[in-house]
C-alpha cells in the first residue's frame, strides 16, 4: 500500500486537492491530509479551502515530519489555489522536505498554482518539463521556464504536475497509475466515470 501525503494550507482549491485524495483512497492508498499552518496555530486541524469549505486535516505539519522523519511517504501532493500554494511556498520546512523526498526518488506532484509558487522555490522543477495553471509559470522560478508547456497534465520522471480544478481526475488517475498500477487506476476511473 502506497502513502500519500498532501498538503492543505488556507486558501487551498477544494477540487484539486480533494479530488485526488478521495481517489487515491479508492485505490487503497493510504493518504494523510496534512495541515500547514501558521506558528500561531500549528495545532489546528482546520483548513479553510478558497471557497470557503472547511476541511479537517488527519495531523499537523509538526506531527507529520516527526511521523515520517525517515520512513518518507511514496508521493507528495501541494494542491493549488493561489492563497493556498503561497501559503505553502513560505513554508520553508515543507521545501526542504520536499526537496529531501525529490533526491530519495519519491513522486513530486502539484496542480494548478502549486508548481509555480511551491515547486517553483525548489530545484525539483529543474531539466524536467512541467505545467500549471495558465498564466502561473512566469509567477514561478524564471530558470525552470523552457521547460513549461502548456499540456493538462505532465509526468516527467517522478514529478507529476496538472494545470488546474478541471483536470483533477485525468491528475488522481495519472497518480494512481504511478502508484498502484494500471488495474486498480482503470477499476477507478470505471467506477466512477460510468457512460
Amino acid at each position: 500500500m502506497s502513502k500519500v501525503a498532501v498538503f492543505l494550507a488556507n486558501g487551498f482549491e477544494e477540487v484539486e486537492a480533494l479530488t485526488p485524495v478521495d481517489y487515491l483512497r479508492r485505490a487503497g492508498a493510504e493518504v494523510f491530509t496534512v495541515a500547514v499552518n501558521d506558528n500561531n496555530s500549528q495545532d489546528n486541524l482546520i483548513i479553510n479551502g478558497s471557497h470557503n469549505i472547511k476541511v479537517v486535516a488527519d495531523i499537523t505539519l509538526k506531527d507529520f515530519f516527526n511521523k515520517f522523519s525517515s520512513d518518507l511517504p511514496d508521493c507528495l501532493f501541494c494542491p493549488g489555489g493561489l492563497k493556498g500554494s503561497k501559503n505553502l511556498s513560505e513554508t520553508e520546512e515543507l521545501l526542504a522536505f520536499l526537496e529531501k523526498a525529490n533526491k530519495e526518488g519519491k513522486i513530486i506532484s502539484a496542480i494548478c498554482a502549486a508548481p509555480a509558487l511551491v515547486l517553483g522555490k525548489t530545484s525539483i522543477p529543474s531539466g524536467k518539463k512541467w505545467t500549471c495553471y495558465p498564466g502561473m509559470a512566469e509567477e514561478g522560478n524564471p530558470d525552470y521556464l523552457n521547460n513549461y508547456t502548456d499540456k493538462v497534465f505532465v509526468t516527467d520522471g517522478n514529478l507529476v504536475t496538472s494545470r488546474g480544478a478541471g483536470a483533477a481526475e485525468e491528475f488522481a488517475i495519472e497518480l494512481i497509475k504511478l502508484l498502484e498500477g494500471n488495474e486498480k487506476a482503470k477499476k477507478v476511473h470505471d467506477s466512477t466515470l460510468q457512460r
